[in-house]
């Protein structure tokens, strides 16, 4: 009992950190994103999207191999023997080197000829992607070979040196924005040079960090035939799920990028910044969650570990859900007040982006858990090969139909859907836990609370008129809705005396404060 209340407390105390470290990274990312998008233009910004998104198609690999460290560096964690972690990490830290050198293979080939020939860039801007690209695979390397070390700090659960980095990064982001201004050459490559100086920075720290902190990484480089092969037979069937994540992302940015061209680019980019910066609300607390959903595993305590992820599944999709309703439904106006000018389609991406991000927010505990079982074959085969199709029909309607961009967003939203429902089927047996509890304790509560919470927040942002007092009114409504109807029907007995434990201390503090 002791254990497992000492484990509640961490994660209580990493999400807090996280959720700090969140908010100043929303503030910066806000600002900077609307200073950056004045700055470059609609033109150079939808560029910058799209080439930088080239080398980042390589994520497929970086996205597998990184999925493979947390596992096995957390599981060992939870095993506790120093020697096989040493090892572990040794192995783990030569095989993200080897990647980083077929990134550059790879990049400077295939990638320099795609972006060269296949993408639509207008003539005078040529020289400038051409070093926003070169710049883009040095900071995708410096990423690949940080990894081990992020993975290190997760499995740890030292996330206060992880929220402290970050925020140090988000910083150093702001610093561009001012330099941007300044510095009397290109824009666009200016941009991305510095944020490759942040990449730097980024990997040194977190090796200093770690080094001095954390036993396991101050071993050099290993090998060992046995253990590359594991890793890299784990990494490749991780790795249809990691194609697919890049095959809606880039992917799509391609095929919005050749039928559209970069303004409708723009248009995507600044919806998925947005996306991104909601997801973290879930990301931060499914982030406190993780390791102790693998160790959990690793010691065989299978009851932890299914209240864990029914927590997880559950709460991530309430706080997506609460952030996104009042940002779906007042999107334009938000829109308007943060970028001046709005790239046409920006309105729309985003509101169907955020329905995706709702909806992916179910499938972390699910891919942890999979993964905390190291039985990847047939998940990955599944999983893969169906959000893998996004690309491929997205494709064929728009050079059939010639559909609009929009449409490209709902093929993604559907297969997501029946994507989920095939990763329940598959994981819950794995786990021991029954499908029954999944659907009564995750699915109908989140049906509930996502049908019942909308309806007030609909009605009065089509009944009110569009203006400032409206705008206030609808998000207050949205949220108020959101947290009624998931404290009365989203969660259990014992999750409400919780919250209502948790408020009464706050309440107790803040009295003590004011005496």
């Amino acid at each position: 009992m002791t254990t497992i209340t000492e484990n509640n407390k961490r994660i209580a105390k990493n999400t807090l950190l996280l959720y700090f470290r969140m908010l100043l990274m929303i503030v910066i990312n806000l600002y900077t994103s609307r200073v950056i998008l004045q700055v470059l233009g609609v033109e150079d910004f939808g560029i910058n999207n799209v080439v930088g998104g080239i080398i980042t198609m390589l994520g497929f690999l970086t996205g597998s191999l990184a999925g493979a460290s947390s596992r096995y560096i957390t599981y060992d964690l939870g095993k506790g023997n120093m020697m096989i972690m040493k090892k572990t990490f040794g192995n783990i830290l030569s095989i993200h080197l080897l990647l980083s050198v077929i990134t550059i293979i790879i990049g400077e080939t295939i990638g320099l000829w795609f972006m060269t020939t296949q993408l639509q860039i207008p003539d005078s801007r040529e020289t400038a992607a051409f070093w926003v690209y070169q710049f883009s695979i040095v900071s995708f390397v410096l990423s690949v070979i940080s990894v081990p070390y992020t993975a290190s700090i997760i499995a740890h659960e030292k996330m206060s040196a992880f929220a402290y980095i970050s925020i140090a990064d988000a910083v150093l982001k702001l610093a561009i924005v001012y330099l941007l201004l300044v510095i009397p050459y290109d824009k666009l490559i200016v941009y991305a040079a510095l944020f490759c100086c942040i990449q730097i920075f980024d990997r040194i720290i977190y090796s200093i960090y770690c080094r001095k902190h954390f036993e396991e990484t101050r071993g050099g480089l290993s090998f060992d035939r046995k253990l590359f092969k594991e890793i890299f037979t784990f990494a490749g069937w991780t790795m249809n799920g990691s194609l697919a994540v890049i095959g809606y992302t880039q992917g799509i940015n391609v095929l919005l990028n050749i039928f559209f061209g970069p303004a409708v680019n723009a248009a995507r980019g600044i919806a998925v910044q947005v996306q991104n910066v909601t997801r973290q609300f879930c990301t931060n607390f499914q982030m406190a969650l993780n390791p102790q959903l693998t160790k959990s595993y690793a010691i065989g305590n299978y009851s932890n570990m299914h209240q864990l992820l029914r927590v997880s599944s559950k709460f991530s999709f309430y706080l997506m859900l609460l952030i996104s309703l009042p940002l779906m439904l007042e999107a334009p106006l938000i829109l308007k007040w943060w970028l001046g000018v709005v790239p046409e389609h920006s309105v729309s991406f985003l509101r169907l982006i955020l329905c995706v991000g709702i909806m992916l927010a179910l499938s972390n505990p699910l891919i942890v858990s999979v993964q905390a079982t190291g039985n990847l074959k047939k998940f990955q085969l599944i999983e893969g090969s169906m959000l893998l199709s996004i690309v491929p029909i997205a494709y064929i309607l728009l050079k059939l139909f010639h559909i609009p961009p929009e449409y490209v967003f709902i093929i993604h939203l559907i297969i997501e859907i029946c994507t989920q429902y095939a990763r329940v089927r598959i994981v819950l047996p794995l786990i021991n836990m029954p499908l029954r509890d999944y659907a009564v304790n995750v699915f109908i509560p989140i049906i509930k609370v996502c049908a019942l919470s909308s309806i007030v927040p609909l009605c009065t942002y089509y009944y009110l008129n569009e203006n400032i007092l409206s705008f206030l009114i609808v998000c207050c409504v949205a949220i108020c809705s959101v947290l009624t109807i998931t404290y009365f029907i989203g969660c259990t007995k014992s999750e409400q005396l919780f919250v209502k434990n948790k408020l009464t201390f706050v309440l107790q503090k803040m009295n003590i404060m004011r005496i």
